[in-house]
């Protein structure tokens, strides 16, 4: 896929325009978005993830398109399932209803920096070193067994700040009162962070290491940079709309972990073929190629098993909690939060 120039510009441009436009927006008045405002927003940002896809099937043919609609269903659903680790972060600092936009807002830009750079160093290790699929699929086999064993067990609701976080709330001096959405207060003559620094903080950072698992899963899919990095701004435009939007929902998708587990160890046995595929280890078949046709999984075939994967997830998930207790469902996905209630 030759992707020219002005095209990357062009899309860092209008995506640094959508963002700038939605944080004047939310910045100007923080509130707590409705369901009808969340839902023509999420609306939007799907219909131009799909409009993007078919400009990509018209200017580059239907094998990228597919790519890119798989690599953007990928991420999306990684994400569903990040969005408890964020609900327990708001819950955990106590974010205000009304600035809990705001702070996912900054969270994802910030997230959205750091992905494009994860990507880019992604992509230049995958285009001078073929074996490095040989990790990226062990280890998405790895993480695939990793949450389908921690889906078996009884949710942790607890929240550990990562190692960034904790640092600079041990040298920076720190207030617990919230000022808005000001980063930075004074007392006493005293600069000091507020509290929706370190909230931001934490969810950029810890978006980053979700990021572990969802770039090489893409990877996975399509091994063309443009359409990885697409694929994962599509799916943060609409992560904030969905946080809102889904709420309770989030608790009755008791077989997510199994889902994107299943989707991870299918991505990461594609991988491994495609390490197989193009091999040039000296102690794997004498350093020679594996040519067999079997080792290259089709992209339609992988669209194919990751739709059927995520409609079987959550038809079965919803059938299962239909059949639940309160009681039950908090036992298999955590305790519900307040703002679920609503």
């Amino acid at each position: 896929m030759d992707v020219p120039t002005w095209v990357w510009i062009a899309t860092a441009v209008v995506t640094i325009a959508i963002f700038t436009f939605d944080l004047a927006v939310v910045g100007r008045r923080p509130h707590e978005p409705s369901m009808k405002e969340c839902a023509t927003y999420l609306s939007i940002y799907v219909g131009l993830a799909v409009i993007f896809g078919l400009g990509v099937w018209y200017t580059s043919g239907g094998t990228y398109a597919l790519e890119f609609y798989s690599g953007w269903l990928v991420e999306y659903s990684l994400s569903i399932d990040n969005l408890f680790i964020f609900i327990i972060i708001m819950a955990k600092f106590a974010v205000p209803r009304e600035l809990q936009q705001y702070a996912l807002m900054i969270g994802i830009v910030m997230a959205l920096v750091m992905r494009a750079i994860f990507i880019a160093v992604g992509a230049a290790a995958i285009s001078n070193f073929s074996w490095i699929f040989y990790l990226f699929g062990l280890f998405l086999v790895y993480t695939a067994f990793k949450l389908a064993k921690e889906g078996s067990e009884d949710e942790d609701d607890e929240f550990e700040e990562n190692k960034l976080v904790a640092f600079i709330e041990r040298r920076f001096p720190a207030t617990s009162e919230w000022h808005g959405k000001a980063l930075f207060t004074h007392d006493a003559g005293k600069r000091m962070i507020t509290p929706m620094f370190i909230v931001i903080i934490t969810l950029g950072t810890t978006d980053l290491l979700f990021a572990l698992d969802s770039i090489p899963a893409i990877f996975g899919i399509t091994k063309e940079p443009y359409l990885v990095l697409t694929a994962n701004i599509f799916a943060l435009m609409g992560l904030r709309q969905l946080y809102f939007l889904i709420g309770g929902l989030l608790q009755r998708l008791i077989y997510l972990s199994y889902g994107l587990a299943f989707l991870l160890a299918f991505i990461g046995v594609k991988l491994f073929f495609h390490a197989l595929h193009e091999n040039e280890l000296p102690f794997i078949n004498g350093g020679e190629h594996l040519d067999y046709a079997w080792l290259e999984i089709p992209i339609w075939l992988s669209l194919v098993v990751i739709l059927a994967t995520l409609v079987i997830t959550a038809v079965l998930s919803l059938w299962a909690s239909s059949r639940m207790t309160a009681k039950e469902q908090d036992a298999a996905t955590g305790p519900r939060r307040d703002w679920e209630d609503d």
